[in-house]
């Protein structure tokens, strides 16, 4: 993902006390115009660059193996991953926790250019900051040689550190009502790591690398047959107590964690309801937990000091404490999922050249293109694919959507606008993808009203795909991406259009971080696409905001752009050197 233009720190004005209007004031304020950027430190002080691996100093290291790309458990191929059933589920073990982690949050290279060397990993993130930390709640597992606990993923030593010792009794109540094998993934961030760099807008690109990380950790899950689900009937007060960010000890004089997430993964299931517990009534998956086993569980005893990131802070970016506590997600919802009608394979999305690669090596090999030849284009069937990766079929049940759109509880709120440069069969022009029909009326009544709405040529019936404006939009795209050639050198680019205001109004303020979720996740979904069709991609968050509203007419906030993308062929730059991920650890062993 792309640097941005810097603008000086100034203090934060007051806001209102309505949340929605507070997050609403965040965006607002946040904004990129022509005239001057959102507001960051004006430089980048690399005297205090955040360090990008978090430790708990005293807290018990358990490495997990570093497996081979064709060791068991065995990666299938790329385009199974998203059908329902196709993939053995495998059972949990150490060696697919370590699959799991390795695919989700692990390192995917080391590049070297002199004296600087500087890990990549399989979760994209801003600037390759990486705000987003990866927690782990384990339950006794017959056969798993990891002791119950509450661990944190230790990226470059790929391994977990024990940060809670949890009675195994308390961990089975609260997991009883999961299937067997079932465990809990939690996500937090580190704000300050974007902050460093964006400044203000920091807020924006930590949640868009949470949505980034979930959708890793789906797919890593799919690698091994197994489901996901994000429990968004709980509260953040419940996440931060399981995940140990509420602890001010632990998090003394350093930088702390914000609570983002938790979600649920467990073992596929064939049988109708097979292994569900008594909650589940023999068929549905709970999205929240008990919040008295919760407390009881993480009494303790708690092990581990985080360690410092920045020796110092220069500015202190108040108005992201602001966006993060109006934020705050205080509503519970004893909500659950049926599974009745999992495991009945989805129809199948032919690839015209089906990807010859498994899923590992299609992750492992995804990076960030940093330039684009302005000359590689891909074919219109290509192109289709792509878009119908993204598409939620929301009409389905949560657990029968496509991999990953099963993870999500709500009904897809982003949209994707087009700027169609090299597509084969396709004209050049700007065009829009409801990811549910049934919006496509309000994203009409947002725009410009003098706009056609065309099918666009060959398209497939189910894809919901309208051709607005004919043209060269080359120029225009990457000026509104902050004039980065990227966005008009590429074989398309597109803005991710979220319903915003309300969203927000009707779901509340805590809605905002999760519109961010649904953008990251359809980014690492078109990542992953762009490598398995031989070419590259790039998120973009760095965009004149109104600019782009304005190329289709929108005047008010009911329609809002969160997040860039742009797929082409990549220009490498040859300069760096490209090392194995885990060298360090093999070099040491």
């Amino acid at each position: 993902m792309n640097s941005e233009q810097p603008f000086s720190a100034v203090p934060t004005e007051p806001t209102t006390a309505d949340p929605v209007d507070r997050v609403i004031a965040y965006h607002v304020r946040t904004k990129h115009h022509f005239h001057k950027y959102a507001r960051s430190l004006g430089y980048l002080d690399w005297a205090n660059q955040p360090d990008p691996f978090r430790r708990f100093k005293g807290a018990t290291l358990v490495p997990l193996p570093l497996l081979a790309n064709d060791e068991e458990p065995s990666s299938p191929s790329y385009d199974a991953l998203y059908l329902h059933g196709t993939v053995p589920s495998k059972p949990l073990t150490t060696r697919a926790l370590s699959r799991f982690f390795e695919l989700a949050l692990g390192l995917s290279a080391w590049k070297k250019a002199g004296e600087s060397e500087w890990a990549l990993r399989n979760n994209p993130s801003s600037g390759n900051l990486h705000p987003t930390e990866g927690y782990l709640l384990l339950q006794p597992v017959v056969g798993l040689d990891v002791t119950p606990g509450l661990y944190h993923y230790a990226s470059k030593e790929h391994g977990l550190e024990l940060r809670a010792d949890c009675a195994p009794d308390a961990i089975t109540r609260l997991l009883a009502a999961f299937p067997p094998g079932a465990f809990l993934f939690g996500l937090t961030s580190v704000h300050w790591r974007e902050a460093w760099k964006y400044g203000e807008r920091a807020f924006r690109y930590c949640n868009h690398d949470v949505g980034h990380a979930i959708g890793s950790a789906r797919l890593a899950a799919a690698t091994l047959g197994w489901n996901m689900a994000l429990l968004d009937g709980l509260d953040q007060n419940q996440v931060a107590m399981l995940l140990g960010t509420h602890r001010p000890d632990d998090f003394r004089d350093v930088e702390p964690e914000h609570p983002d997430c938790l979600a649920v993964i467990w073992p596929h299931m064939n049988v109708k309801g097979e292994g569900l517990g008594v909650r589940g009534g023999g068929g549905e998956i709970p999205l929240f937990l008990d919040p008295h086993v919760v407390k009881d569980l993480t009494a303790g005893p708690w092990h581990g000091k985080a360690n410092e990131l920045s020796r110092e802070h220069g500015v202190h970016w108040d108005i992201i404490d602001e966006a993060a506590e109006a934020s705050w997600k205080t509503t519970t919802a004893q909500t659950s999922i049926p599974v009745h009608t999992h495991g009945a394979p989805l129809p199948d999305l032919p690839r015209v050249s089906p990807s010859t690669n498994d899923a590992g090596t299609i992750i492992r090999q995804r990076r960030s293109a940093v330039s684009f030849d302005a000359k590689t284009s891909i074919s219109s069937s290509t192109f289709f694919q792509m878009l119908q990766r993204v598409m939620p079929q929301a009409d389905r049940p949560q657990l029968n959507r496509p991999i990953p759109w099963d993870l999500l509880s709500w009904e897809p709120a982003i949209h994707l606008m087009l700027f169609v440069h090299r597509v084969e069969g396709l004209p050049p022009g700007l065009y829009v993808l409801a990811r549910d029909p049934k919006k496509l009326p309000l994203l009409q009544q947002a725009m410009n009203p003098e706009l056609e709405w065309t099918p666009a040529p060959g398209r497939p019936a189910d894809l919901p795909l309208y051709w607005l404006l004919q043209g060269d939009a080359q120029r225009l795209a990457a000026q509104v991406s902050c004039h980065q050639g990227i966005a008009g050198d590429s074989a398309f680019s597109l803005g991710m259009l979220a319903e915003f205001e309300g969203r927000l109004r009707q779901g509340g303020a805590w809605w905002y971080p999760r519109l961010f979720w649904e953008a990251g996740l359809v980014g690492q979904v078109l990542y992953l696409e762009a490598e398995a069709a031989g070419v590259r991609g790039t998120g973009i968050g760095c965009f004149f905001d109104d600019a782009v509203h304005e190329i289709v007419g929108i005047k008010d906030l009911s329609v809002q752009s969160l997040y860039h993308f742009t797929i082409g062929g990549p220009v490498d730059d040859e300069r760096l050197m490209t090392l194995p991920p885990y060298h360090h650890l093999e070099q040491g062993s």
